[in-house]
């Protein structure tokens, strides 16, 4: 968490064409290491703690509710994802009008680092599935960094507690007709050893969320 922490902290956004103020928002859901130790010893973040581990969907949404920003960017607390992509993740509202922004870990390589054959082949079904139920037209469904702004993700009726936020999310962005950015990211993949939680349970989890909402239609999404 402290690596992740002082990289988010230290993020050069000078690049940028308009000034950027960053808050930063941790969600302690209730971890057994020492994030809340670690937040505490950086000003300038506010830490929101969960009584029990509910999931990183139930974490986000959490942490939705003490945004006052004006776009939202989700950050998992490692570092398989660099900040240094930041500036490229928000240049698109800045310059675009653009509303959602997804960081396609496969529009840098066409395969990202040491990600495994299997996790590989899971993300491109993924994909492929969230194109043909609704023509989404993008490269890397299951991404960390999807950025939204502030309105536009306050105004979904999230629901998922875990990984089915990505999907969940995917889903609602299209049923509104909101098109999704995509921009290039770089990407290195971790191990179960070094604390890579995500399992096959989790894409079959994801299938069936994208595979509802889209039998439930637009009015999920409104």
């Amino acid at each position: 968490m402290g690596p992740v922490l002082d990289a988010v902290l230290g993020v050069d956004l000078s690049a940028l064409p308009e000034t950027v103020d960053v808050e930063v928002i941790v969600v302690d859901d209730a971890s057994v290491d020492r994030t809340a130790e670690q937040v505490s010893e950086r000003a300038a973040i506010q830490l929101v703690r969960h009584k029990t581990n509910q999931g990183k969907g139930a974490a986000i949404r959490t942490a939705l509710s003490h945004v006052t920003g004006d776009v939202v960017l989700v950050q998992d607390a490692d570092m398989e994802y660099s900040v240094t992509d930041y500036p490229a993740l928000l240049r698109p509202f800045m310059e675009s009008d653009a509303q959602v922004v997804f960081g396609s870990r496969f529009l840098k390589r066409r395969f990202p680092r040491q990600m495994r054959p299997a996790n590989w082949v899971a993300n491109r079904l993924l994909t492929l599935l969230a194109n043909v139920l609704y023509g989404a037209g993008i490269t890397d469904e299951a991404t960390c960094f999807k950025v939204f702004r502030a309105d536009v993700i306050k105004s979904f009726h999230l629901r998922s507690s875990g990984f089915d936020f990505c999907p969940e999310v995917t889903a609602l962005t299209c049923l509104r007709g909101i098109r999704i950015h995509e921009v290039p990211i770089e990407y290195a993949a971790r191990t179960k050893a070094e604390g890579k939680k995500v399992m096959w349970t989790d894409g079959i989890q994801a299938v069936k969320t994208l595979i509802a909402y889209r039998l439930k239609g637009r009015s999920a999404a409104e």
